[in-house]
Formats: C-alpha cells, structure tokens, sequence
C-alpha cells in the first residue's frame, strides 16, 4: 500500500507531463496496490477478498485524511516558488512529505498487520525470494558500473526529471546538473546495505507473528536506525540537490517558469477532484 504514497510524493516533488498521470493512478490505485502486494505475498484465493477489503479501507482513509493536506502542501510550494525559493523551502517541503508519508505508511501498515501474521512459511519464503531478485536488480541500477558511468546515469535521469517540469534544459542549465553529479556523493551501496537489513528486520517480524505489535511503528521508524555514515551521506547528497535546485531557479526563463506555476496549478486541481469523489 505504502506504493501509492510513492507514486504520489513522486507527482508532487517531479511532477509528470500531464497531470492526468496523478488522477489515473489514483483512480486505479486499488488494481496496482493488489498487483504489488500479489508480488510479494503469492495471496492465496482465500484471501484475496480480505486484501481487497484492506486496500479499500486504505484508500479511504487516504482520500480523508491526506489529500486535504497535500492541496495545501502544493499551494505553500507554489506559493514559495513564486516568491524565489531558497534552501530553507526546499528543507520545509522535503520534511513536510516526509511527514506526510509516514502517516500513510503508519495507516497502511496497520491496515496489512493481521494478515502478516497469518501468512504460511511457503508465503514467507516467496516473499524472501521476491527480496533477493529486486536486490539484484537494485544493484544492476544503481550501485553497478564505474564512477564515471554511474554519473552519466545520474544526469540523464536528473535531466529528465527536471524537463518534466521546466521543459528543454538551456546548456548551462545542464551543466549545473553535471556539477552535481560529480559533488554529491552516492549512498547508493549503502543503501543497498540497508535495504538488506530493513528486509531481514520484516521477515524476522512476520515470521514470528509480530506485525500486529510492532510492524506500524517500525515501518516509520527506520530511518531512525540508519548507519550513522549512510545517514550523513544521504543528507550531503539531499543538500548538493537542494543547491542546484535554487541554482537552477535563479537561471529559469520565462516560460520555464511558467511551466513550473502551471504544473503546480494542475496537481492542486487533480487532488481537490480527487478528494471530491
């Protein structure tokens, strides 16, 4: 379920060309959180209906209690935006998701705690195997291939990303990114690390019938635990972007900029018609 909250804070810090994105994936939210649950739990056809009712329930509880808050979380951004951003909004929005996002997970984990603990020792183990062969896939990604080749991958997407919301990158905006790339540091073979860890603390709670107990608070505590140098490098790493964002702003043209107004323009709509259904 926390997938939903993914693809929503992804819309609102990344935006999408077309806001129509934000609504197709929330009105067919119910259909992908089955799907993804279905990957990693096998659900047996006994409880399937029982997954169904969670994932309702959920959504229910979303579409109460956190679309409000995103449309007045896009309106401050849009808001900041129009006034000149500065390090300290790009710190307020990243800390106001977050928050956000928490709470969802914490509603979603409750909503799925009864079922892990009924799930069978063959469910668990499909569940390990499913672990292991997105750690592969992980490292292929992100953490594979030289240092060179590992910024080339980081300016492609960071370009896309950010012409999904400005339009077309002038030159010397692309070479800002380029300087990111080679500042900012890559906790990516920590992360690796860590979501090993974080996949054998869950299994370790299902498997002795604990979700009920403790699987909530531990979902929203995990970043608590993080290693102390793969704490420190993930927030080296979030300021360089942070940096290049404001960099970035002060460069953008007139049409760059009305793109980005627009673009926040859209998502407050999409989640004000969203919260209305």
């Amino acid at each position: 379920m926390v997938a939903l909250v993914r693809v929503l804070l992804v819309c609102v810090l990344l935006g999408f060309s077309g806001c129509s994105t934000v609504r197709f994936a929330y009105n067919n939210a119910d259909i992908y959180l089955s799907w993804q649950l279905g990957k990693y739990l096998d659900v047996q056809d006994t409880q399937l209906e029982e997954v169904e009712r969670h994932i309702a329930a959920f959504l229910a509880w979303h579409r109460a209690n956190a679309l409000p808050q995103y449309i007045g979380l896009v309106n401050e951004a849009s808001s900041r935006f129009a006034r000149g951003i500065s390090q300290e909004d790009l710190v307020w929005g990243y800390d106001s998701l977050q928050a956000q996002v928490l709470q969802a997970v914490r509603a979603a984990a409750g909503e799925m705690a009864d079922l892990l603990d009924r799930l069978t020792p063959e469910q668990i183990a499909y569940m390990e195997r499913r672990f292991a062969e997105d750690n592969r896939k992980y490292v292929r990604e992100n953490v594979a291939g030289s240092i060179e080749e590992r910024r080339r991958r980081r300016v492609k997407r960071n370009v896309e990303r950010l012409e999904e919301w400005f339009g077309n990158l002038s030159e010397g905006q692309i070479e800002r990114v380029r300087q990111y790339a080679e500042r900012a540091p890559f906790p990516e073979a920590m992360r690796d690390r860590e979501r090993k860890r974080l996949q054998s603390e869950f299994i370790e709670i299902i498997r002795a019938k604990q979700a009920k107990a403790r699987f909530a608070q531990w979902a929203v505590d995990w970043e608590r635990r993080r290693e102390p140098e793969h704490a420190a490098t993930v927030r080296a790493q979030r300021m360089e972007y942070f940096a290049m964002l404001v960099d970035l702003s002060k460069t953008l043209n007139p049409s760059q900029r009305d793109a980005v107004e627009a673009r926040f323009r859209e998502l407050a709509s999409d989640f004000e018609r969203l919260a209305r259904k």
